[in-house]
């Protein structure tokens, strides 16, 4: 699916949508945990309260038990001796021995019971523990899911929007091949074509002049001819300076921009141009060069075009590790925290500085001018 059919408005939307429900679902789930361990301390302090009882029914239970051993032995006594007792001796003997055994059962019955509850409590509290820990686990995975959600894919629909235009930018480039061939073909039809059969026709003129008028007469249409060859010269170095300076090949990158800024000077009457080296003047890679040029052209054009300048200033310097550049403008200048549609130039530029590992930093405010700042690094 083409990325332009993508609404990142809508991706947005969802991401919301679902960091919100996880959100409420870790919430839930910590409240699941923190109502286990208000239950886990309640569980632990009855265990703590059920074992002391559970050890003094215990220590109760031993002491019955001698008692109740005493009692019978003195009820087997008495039984055996029943002529030297008398009737209330023997039925006093026979009721403590009763009641102690009453009693010691009951308390073996309530130890039992209480045992029972221990040992429940204790399986409860091991299967609370184990919520417990499945919760803490579960809230530690959904917090690194919020996490990956809101910072990995945070800026998923601004990634997504800079795909888009780097798409609408590859099918501008595109576009514009196809308008440059256009215009250059128009201007070489316009221009060097056109005059070049117009030197055709003439030099059939001057054969009838010359016939007719004699030699002087041709001369002056030889003049007239040549002038013409000249400017369909000067065209045809114009259009393929356009396309590439050859004093780039030829000279390098300090000669060709002081060149091309002064011949925009004098094609922009209404602007000043100056240019300064700063550092080394010395031959760069050719490819690093030509990168340098077209980012000082299209900082230029930008400026001429949008910002209505009456000075840009142009500085270069090379070092040996760095090669920076400075556009800086006195125009109206922009906020640039504005992002302009089909901003395609600033693009551009962005992507060459990219192709280089540079860094492109673009400084401007309204009525206070604009300063493209290029930082290449360049290692001799």
């Amino acid at each position: 699916m083409s990325i332009k059919n993508i609404k990142t408005q809508s991706l947005d939307i969802i991401l919301e949508t679902v960091i919100s429900t996880v959100g409420e679902s870790k919430d839930e789930v910590f409240e699941i945990e923190e109502q286990c361990r208000r239950d886990f301390e309640a569980l632990t302090k009855e265990l703590e309260d059920i074992r002391v009882r559970v050890a003094f029914v215990i220590t109760e239970n031993d002491l019955l038990d001698k008692k109740a051993r005493f009692a019978r032995k003195r009820l087997s006594e008495v039984s055996r001796n029943f002529s030297k007792f008398s009737e209330q001796q023997v039925r006093e003997a026979y009721e403590k021995a009763h009641q102690l055994q009453v009693d010691l059962e009951m308390n073996r019955q309530l130890e039992k019971q209480l045992r029972h509850r221990r040992d429940d409590l204790e399986f409860r509290l091991r299967s609370v523990q184990q919520t417990i820990d499945r919760a803490s686990h579960l809230v530690s995975q959904i917090t690194v899911v919020m996490n990956y959600l809101t910072q990995d894919f945070k800026f998923v629909g601004e990634a997504l929007e800079e795909a888009r235009r780097k798409q609408d930018f590859g099918l501008k480039i595109i576009e514009a091949q196809e308008q440059e061939r256009k215009k250059l073909s128009r201007e070489i039809h316009d221009g060097p074509a056109q005059m070049l059969a117009n030197v055709m026709m003439r030099s059939d003129l001057i054969e009838r002049v010359q016939r007719e008028n004699g030699s002087e007469a041709a001369l002056v249409e030889i003049k007239s001819l040549k002038g013409m060859v000249r400017s369909a010269l000067y065209e045809v170095r114009r259009i393929i300076y356009d396309l590439r300076p050859m004093a780039l090949d030829d000279l390098g990158l300090v000669p060709t921009l002081r060149k091309y800024l002064q011949t925009i000077e004098e094609y922009n009457k209404g602007a000043k141009l100056s240019f300064i080296n700063l550092g080394q003047e010395k031959r760069l890679p050719s490819n690093m060069e030509v990168a340098l040029f077209r980012l000082v052209q299209e900082a230029v054009q930008n400026a001429l075009k949008h910002a209505e300048p009456t000075l840009i200033q142009v500085k270069l310097s090379i070092s040996k590790e760095m090669v920076s550049v400075s556009v800086k403008d006195n125009g109206k200048g922009f906020d640039v925290a504005v992002q302009k549609e089909n901003s395609f130039g600033l693009i551009g530029m962005k992507e060459r500085v990219d192709l280089l590992e540079g860094e492109l930093t673009i400084d401007s405010s309204p009525k206070e001018g604009t300063l493209v700042l290029i930082q290449i690094p360049f290692i001799e």
